[in-house]
């Protein structure tokens, strides 16, 4: 049996003070579409079914509302990501801090607003178990938002499948990747949520997921012009801290991220949202904004 990780109520008062301090300091709060990236993903699947050819699926991970993002500039998210008319939007968790009081209907109304032609899911992670994972799942609940945190939700159309697995934050030890594989059909392409990247070390071992998509790194808020990486690397985002990697017969991709934690600084590393075009081939390969 895994016991849960949580922090201590001492660190946790330290930490929420040092939000609350922060947040005094935050500029503007208007939301921009020229200070993020959004990057398109291509990503082929070796016999992915042709209904599913050129699927866009948009992934949102880390807001840490009440941080650098305001509920303001939160909604301006929503609104942006609403306008690109996705086929599926996936969370990869962290969408508050430290602290979710106050925050609670500005998560829901922004969550609610999201609309995606085949439906919302998301995972938690490990900021979300610190601030009140009941209450997070609350909010997906009422958001219309599918919790997939160790769980498993099958696609269909005109007869063919597209699996969307997801895994609880591994952080906190409420991952359970075995009530996962029991649950997936063993056909049809699979894609998973993790919130922690380093986890795809676990599951392209399966070999039965086509794409892993994680954040939890911001991307390291730093990355080294030309290298295309960052030197700084949080527990469970060592190994793929930034963007694509080939993983086994599996694609992982590390999403910069919307929002930053404690420190809001960001260098060479505009804040994400990424869309992902899934690609129908005999051949498994991604391409990353057209390149």
């Amino acid at each position: 049996m895994k016991i849960l990780v949580n922090e201590r109520p001492p660190a946790m008062m330290i930490r929420q003070g040092f939000q609350t301090f922060m947040t005094q300091t935050r500029g503007s709060t208007k939301f921009k579409p020229e200070l993020f990236d959004l990057v398109n993903v291509n990503v082929k699947i070796n016999d992915l079914p042709f209904t599913f050819h050129n699927y866009r699926i948009i992934n949102l991970t880390d807001i840490h509302l009440g941080q650098w993002i305001s509920p303001e500039y939160l909604n301006g998210v929503t609104d942006y990501v609403n306008s690109l008319n996705p086929d599926m939007i996936t969370l990869t968790g962290d969408y508050v801090s430290y602290i979710l009081e106050g925050y609670e209907d500005d998560l829901l109304d922004s969550f609610k607003k999201l609309k995606a032609k085949d439906g919302k899911f998301a995972v938690l992670g490990n900021h979300d178990h610190w601030a009140g994972a009941d209450e997070i799942r609350e909010i997906l609940k009422q958001s219309d938002i599918v919790d997939l945190s160790n769980d498993v939700y099958t696609l269909e159309k005109k007869g063919e499948k597209l699996n969307i697995s997801g895994v609880d934050s591994l952080t906190v030890g409420a991952d359970d990747f075995d009530k996962v594989l029991e649950k997936l059909p063993n056909d049809g392409a699979s894609i998973l949520l993790v919130h922690e990247p380093d986890f795809a070390e676990i599951s392209s071992k399966t070999n039965r997921f086509d794409l892993q998509m994680s954040g939890h790194s911001h991307g390291g808020q730093l990355v080294i012009p030309g290298v295309k990486t960052t030197p700084f690397r949080c527990s469970y985002s060592i190994k793929y801290p930034v963007g694509a990697y080939k993983v086994k017969n599996m694609i992982q991709y590390t999403s910069k991220g919307l929002g930053t934690n404690s420190f809001w600084l960001r260098i060479n590393c505009k804040p994400e949202i990424t869309q992902f075009y899934l690609k129908t081939t005999k051949r498994k390969n991604i391409e990353i904004n057209g390149e």
